[in-house]
């Protein structure tokens, strides 16, 4: 297992991470785990057309509802763990070759719901 670090720069934003998945990937390698161990940020797959990024943000803040949450610790914070858990911790991309089979477009991507924070992801081979 390989562990990523990632610094966010905002309270909410996607990163490409795909090159730096890339790069752990040997020709033995046939599948790919990436998972974010934290519970206000998430992890999948996107294409990132310039704005969809926004648009990706903006669908998934729109799903949860405003409510008055009882979080013990920071109810502020609930909505960003609601769309972590919608969004999901992990992606599993099949290898072949030496490289992760994407689609033209898809890239796997960190989406940041609550930073900027350090974030530790563990890529699995």
């Amino acid at each position: 297992m390989k562990r990523l670090t990632i610094q966010t720069d905002r309270n909410r934003q996607v990163i490409d991470i795909t090159d730096q998945v890339q790069g752990y990937i040997t020709k033995e390698t046939k599948l790919c785990s990436v998972f974010v161990a934290h519970t206000t940020c998430a992890i999948t797959t996107a294409d990132l057309d310039p704005g969809t990024d926004l648009d990706l943000l903006d669908a998934v803040w729109e799903m949860i509802p405003k409510l008055n949450y009882r979080h013990p610790h920071d109810p502020s914070h609930v909505p960003a763990h609601l769309a972590s858990s919608i969004i999901g911790p992990q992606v599993t991309v099949p290898v072949e070759d030496g490289k992760l089979v994407l689609g033209t477009w898809q890239r796997i991507i960190l989406v940041e719901l609550d930073g900027p924070r350090e974030r530790q992801l563990f890529v699995s081979l």
